[in-house]
């Protein structure tokens, strides 16, 4: 068996959680590869909704093991309101294991990203506020503390260590805080995560694959917040793209199969950062309500704007999608006529090249113009029985992407999905 690969083709907030929970059955392991509790996966099952942060998304199917990868950046506090929040619906002390190589964010962690985004002032990147960019910067910086810290017998003295140094950083700031309100809950957090199973998940992953047994990795956030190769420097502090699940889980490239590539019919945003295809007027609040458009994570409103295939060609090619899923369509019905951006004009000249300064650039995007379609989808199962205008985008997306589209997703629900032969 092989490695399979489900990620994000555009800012986030694609649809991840509810695919990876669709696909599921599939796997004997779902394992999340890289980012922290700043990713908000939902689902929608038993008419209740779920927010997963930190724990993959496989884990309401009893059958499956879940994993949380080496390239997780760990919140022991987030984790333990997540499981206090699904616990009704999934044996989380069961069905998960940890990384013992996963690094932790601490209570200091999450005040230096305050910190540092209150000093940006009107260049601020628009930070989650969880701590995700200071833990990783410790992680390159070889500060970080590992859960399987947590397990030794100085972790006591290495945390008096790392949360001094912080303490320096924020004097430095001069920002106020209040460390002893902090404290006391996340270390009862982590009272709580010393008795979940802590391993070397790479062996245990690997070992799967021998066996013949399917494992699927689940990404967060999207390819254009991709440290490397999102929109710099209005991206997050991980790999986001496929290539993170290798260096994320600890799998070898050369275990990789499909590559599942998500993207909303139309696109989104969560905070600062350029956005060619945004919407100012009617249409973009049009989506914005009718797509529930707010960050599952921070409650943020979205950015809403058109299908951007300049974006979508460039996360499918540096990710290597083998098959697409379209999310969200229900949200276009309606609306009389849908663009898509096929190219950039950038000083008079024509482009379907992503800049990589791409926020230095005045970027005009040209549109092709689809009709549209009116009929309610939400109940339909067949992609036959779809209306023809909305199986014309599919094909369009398809024809110009080379790349197949497998699934649609028409509502939040989990049966809302439709296979495509």
């Amino acid at each position: 068996m092989k490695l399979d690969i489900l990620l994000g083709l555009q800012w986030g907030d694609e649809g991840k959680g509810k695919i990876v929970d669709y696909l599921t059955p599939n796997y004997k392991i779902v394992a999340r590869f890289q980012g922290g509790p700043n990713a908000g996966h939902t689902l929608v099952f038993d008419n209740q909704k779920f927010v997963l942060h930190l724990i993959p998304s496989g884990i309401f199917r009893e059958e499956t093991i879940n994993v949380i990868g080496n390239g997780v950046v760990f919140d022991p506090v987030t984790f333990d309101e997540e499981v206090k929040s699904i616990s009704s619906h999934a044996n989380v002390k069961s069905n998960l294991v940890i990384s013992n190589r996963t690094h932790l964010i601490l209570p200091t962690h999450k005040l230096l990203d305050a910190a540092n985004e209150a000093a940006k002032g009107k260049s601020k990147i628009g930070s989650t506020l969880k701590g995700i960019t200071p833990t990783y910067n410790d992680k390159t910086g070889r500060n970080g503390l590992r859960i399987g810290d947590i397990l030794s017998k100085d972790f006591d003295n290495k945390l008096h260590l790392l949360i001094e140094k912080h303490k320096q950083m924020l004097d430095f700031y001069n920002f106020e805080y209040n460390l002893d309100v902090l404290l006391p809950d996340w270390l009862n957090a982590i009272e709580n995560l010393r008795k979940y199973k802590i391993q070397n998940t790479e062996y245990l992953l690997n070992n799967e694959l021998k066996k013949g047994n399917a494992i699927l990795a689940e990404g967060a956030q999207g390819t254009m917040l991709d440290i490397e190769f999102g929109t710099y420097p209005f991206v997050t502090s991980s790999n986001t793209i496929s290539a993170g699940a290798n260096t994320g889980l600890g799998i070898a490239p050369n275990k990789v199969d499909k590559v599942y590539g998500i993207f909303k019919a139309y696109t989104t945003r969560v905070g600062s950062g350029p956005f060619p295809t945004e919407l100012f007027d009617n249409d973009g609040k049009k989506l914005q309500d009718k797509g529930h458009e707010f960050g599952a994570t921070t409650g943020r409103p979205r950015r809403c704007g058109w299908l951007d295939l300049v974006v979508l060609n460039f996360s499918t090619m540096i990710n290597g999608v083998t098959d697409l899923i379209m999310t969200k369509a229900d949200i276009l019905t309606s609306f009389e006529n849908i663009k898509v951006a096929t190219k950039y004009i950038i000083d008079n000249k024509e482009t379907t090249e992503l800049p990589y300064d791409i926020i230095n650039k005045e970027i005009t995007p040209f549109y092709d113009i689809i009709s549209g379609w009116q009929e309610d989808i939400s109940k339909i199962t067949d992609y036959n029985l779809l209306p023809q205008t909305l199986k014309n985008y599919v094909e369009y997306v398809e024809k110009q992407t080379s790349t197949k589209v497998s699934l649609i997703s028409t509502g939040a629900e989990r049966e809302a999905i439709i296979q495509k032969n």
